[in-house]
């Protein structure tokens, strides 16, 4: 799975909590991911192709080319 280059936010794993009983007795496995965009930024002059999260995105943490 893709992770972002600038921050490194990558997928992460943990339960989910089954709450029908006053006990927590049922777990099952889940994945959050990161929502990644493949893009192109301007680095030095030239032009390349990372994956980024939007967050890093929309704190203007690169400069995207057009």
């Amino acid at each position: 799975m893709a992770k972002c280059e600038i921050c490194n936010k990558k997928v992460t794993t943990g339960h989910r909590i089954s709450i029908n009983r006053s006990q927590v007795s049922r777990r099952a496995n889940r994945t959050w991911k990161p929502n990644v965009k493949k893009v192109k930024i301007i680095e030095n002059g030239t032009v390349k192709s990372i994956n980024i999260c939007t967050r890093c995105l929309r704190s203007n943490k690169v400069t995207r080319a057009i």
